[in-house]
């Protein structure tokens, strides 16, 4: 039975109070399953915790050197920013450079996450748009992509050449047929893997420095990118921006929707995937503390991990009254 166990763990005062039910892999370079919690084949999407596979085929197609990226461009591709200033602007300049705007972009409008880029649309006559989505940066490689492939506007459907790219990409690096797609917040196709095949693609991400192969160079490209420019990839506040400069930049991390998050280790050639089955931001960001610590990347009481794992809950008087915490057998 394909049944979760407790990842997380809210107490107030001495009851237990809610739980975080949902599966977690560790899978080497090999592709063998180190070890694993709940059900590993769990066929999950894993929304934007993939993004780097996403961008593999802007690189492999010769579509980035054709366009002059830069490794900050890279990150960005990878990213689900807050829509501050300092991606949003990244962003603009990027389309302006390709001779594109804001129209050509199909990810849809959103309101930023960021607080002072939220707080200035609403002191002024202006509303969101799309260079504040967060997948913008993601939708910019698209459309980088698209215009070396000379393929139409129409980037993110599931038979145009650039969405065909990047399920290659999630085939080969899962090392398994997808068994069909979803859409995306965003509004592009997002595939189905089970877990530890996602976990198993991780892997050959933290192991791509090890090999020549066009796609591994890639994939070794994307992860020094994210490990370089964490804030991009996420934001100020943000547990893949912390907890990633937390980790001096030797890891990448990556959450999606809906309770997964991703991580990549180069140094032990492992990569992790988990999936919280509420879809709970809290209880991914504990599980992925927790398996981060375990395995020996993360320090328990740097600041960023001590508020995502054991953190202290308080009311709106500033009074504990509670705990976030990993479940006990959370361990390697």
């Amino acid at each position: 039975m394909n049944v979760p166990v407790v990842l997380a763990e809210i107490s107030r005062g001495q009851f237990l109070e809610s739980t975080h039910f949902g599966h977690a892999v560790v899978c080497d370079d090999t592709g063998k399953v180190i070890k694993s919690w709940g059900h590993p084949d769990e066929m999950i999407l894993p929304r934007s915790s993939c993004k780097m596979i996403q961008a593999l085929p802007l690189i492999t197609s010769g579509a980035s050197a054709a366009f002059g990226l830069t490794m900050r461009h890279l990150a960005l591709a990878c990213a689900s920013h807050q829509g501050a200033a300092i991606h949003t602007d990244a962003v603009m300049n990027w389309l302006e450079n390709l001779g594109l705007g804001e129209a050509d972009f199909r990810c849809g409008a959103q309101m930023p996450n960021d607080r002072a880029a939220r707080e200035a649309l609403r002191k002024s006559d202006h509303s969101p748009c799309q260079f504040h989505n967060n997948c913008s940066g993601k939708h910019s490689g698209f459309l980088t992509l698209s215009k070396h492939l000379k393929a139409g506007p129409e980037y993110i459907e599931v038979d145009h050449p650039v969405q065909r790219a990047c399920l290659e990409a999630f085939e080969m690096t899962t090392n398994a047929k997808s068994p069909g797609f979803a859409t995306d917040g965003c509004s592009a196709p997002n595939y189905a893997a089970s877990l530890s095949n996602v976990a198993r693609s991780m892997a050959w991400f933290a192991s791509a420095a090890q090999r020549s192969d066009r796609a591994s160079k890639a994939a070794h490209k994307l992860v020094d990118a994210m490990r370089l420019y964490p804030e991009l990839v996420a934001g100020e506040g943000r547990a893949c921006t912390e907890l990633m400069q937390a980790m001096d930049g030797k890891v990448a991390i990556k959450t999606g929707a809906e309770g997964v998050y991703i991580a990549i280790i180069p140094e032990k050639k492992i990569g992790i995937a988990v999936k919280v089955m509420d879809g709970a931001r809290r209880g991914s960001e504990c599980a992925i503390a927790a398996l981060l610590v375990a395995v020996g990347v993360l320090n328990p009481d740097h600041p960023a991990t001590k508020k995502r794992m054991n953190a202290s809950i308080t009311n709106w008087r500033g009074i504990e009254t509670g705990f976030i915490r990993p479940a006990a057998d959370l361990i390697l």
